[in-house]
């Protein structure tokens, strides 16, 4: 009979506490167990370990018996003897012609190994029989579970559903006026996801209920929804801020004038001063992005100068762009 060491089944120290066994005994049956594993035999025996060593561990009386008793057993295993002829001796003394381990009544010592040999217990191990007695196994008020027949599955642990989070592309243009996406699942759901005004690249809009369905009577998980923003041919994005590159003519750059700027949702004017010089910023405020919690809020515009000089010049224009550099000397 192979001996059974719950400890490493449970991954954790023989010195642990209760409350580091039941944390690792929750994480170990989420994973095995069979609603999440379905058709999975090797997941079901392994949730049945965990179960097992979970009813041994989690009760304070039997974790005791199984420490006393459990590695002296795991020595007898080494040397190859069998539950029929292990030696208890070392534990024992005979009264009235019965054996009783130290400090342990004749009715306790029967409780933990039986009386007349190990008989089938359900789902627990011939070792847990041997060690802890004969009988069936329910749901302990610890959170163990045992198991015998195939009903034992019909109480599984509860468990939220995962979260799933799903990447959408939108436009700058959405982004600034808000728009929605309708997503269709597998199962023929259909949901309509709203996109507020002022999302960022990057921002996670949140449909509660709308992820894994959980199990055991519980709740779904959320679906959190990754938007990512496409760029766009006129502005670059900086937090609520929008830059914009507008081409201004030499001339215009030179004796200023007006020139057009265009935003998300309009177009504007811009006074361009005399001697304006390439690159040269212009803040303008309020027309920028919403903000994302609020809304009727915005981040400004920067439009950033890019001055064009003409192109093609004819022979007359280059004489006069030499008596201008000419003149231009003289005042030096």
């Amino acid at each position: 009979m192979e001996y059974k060491d719950y400890y490493r089944t449970l991954q954790v120290d023989k010195k642990a506490s209760a409350k580091e066994i039941k944390k690792s005994f929750r994480k170990l049956a989420r994973k095995y167990h069979p609603d999440v594993n379905p058709d999975d035999k090797s997941a079901e025996n392994k949730f049945k370990e965990i179960n097992e060593a979970y009813e041994v561990l989690s009760d304070p009386d039997k974790r005791d018996k199984y420490d006393r008793f459990g590695s002296e057993w795991q020595q007898f295993e080494r040397g190859g003897g069998g539950a029929q002829d292990f030696d208890w001796s070392q534990w024992a003394s005979r009264s009235g012609g019965h054996t009783q381990a130290q400090g342990m009544s004749q009715e306790e010592f029967e409780r933990l190994f039986g009386q007349g040999g190990a008989g089938g217990l359900g789902g627990f191990s011939d070792f847990f029989e041997t060690l802890f007695g004969g009988g069936g196994r329910s749901r302990n008020p610890s959170g163990g579970f045992g198991f015998g027949t195939k009903e034992d599955f019909s109480q599984p642990l509860s468990q939220r559903g995962q979260n799933i989070e799903h990447e959408i592309e939108i436009s700058l243009d959405e982004a600034f006026s808000g728009t929605t996406r309708t997503l269709q699942w597998e199962d023929g759901r259909t949901i309509e996801a709203k996109i507020p005004k002022g999302v960022k690249n990057g921002s996670k809009v949140r449909l509660s209920g709308q992820g894994q369905s959980g199990y055991g009577g519980a709740n779904a998980g959320d679906l959190y929804l990754k938007v990512k923003i496409s760029p766009h041919h006129l502005f670059e994005r900086d937090g609520d801020d929008l830059k914009i590159t507008v081409r201004v003519d030499l001339f215009t750059a030179l004796l200023g004038g007006t020139i057009e700027v265009s935003t998300l949702d309009r177009n504007v004017k811009l006074s361009i001063p005399p001697e304006t010089a390439n690159e040269k910023l212009f803040r303008l405020r309020g027309l920028g992005m919403p903000k994302l919690r609020e809304p009727d809020l915005r981040g400004d515009l920067y439009a950033k100068i890019k001055i064009l000089f003409p192109q093609d010049l004819s022979e007359e224009e280059k004489e006069l762009v030499r008596k201008w550099n000419e003149l231009r000397n003289k005042h030096k």
